[in-house]
């Protein structure tokens, strides 16, 4: 079953821009090469972030979760509050395309 990775993140100040940059530019390359990996969205609001990744099953996704999401957040750790919530989802229905 296809699921999502929901990641919460708190900015510090003044950061959003940088986090952008970063995301787009060192992580997401790295996630579009993981098996598994779909979609991704980063959502803002003022100093946070929501990103929601899309995967096509669990396995794939807690793969990356232990062996590269580690790796990837000690690059954001500069422009971030404290550790992300994370959260992981089943997805029950969708309108995005397969």
């Amino acid at each position: 079953m296809e699921i999502t990775r929901n990641e919460h993140f708190q900015l510090k100040d003044g950061k959003q821009k940088e986090f952008v940059h970063l995301f787009d530019s060192q992580i997401l390359p790295v996630m579009r090469q993981q098996a598994g990996f779909k979609n991704e969205v980063t959502l803002m609001d003022s100093n946070r972030a929501l990103v929601i990744s899309f995967w096509d099953e669990r396995r794939n996704a807690d793969t990356y979760q232990a062996s590269v999401y580690p790796k990837l957040l000690e690059k954001l750790n500069p422009i971030i509050q404290g550790p992300p919530k994370v959260e992981t989802y089943e997805i029950a229905a969708t309108t995005l395309a397969a």
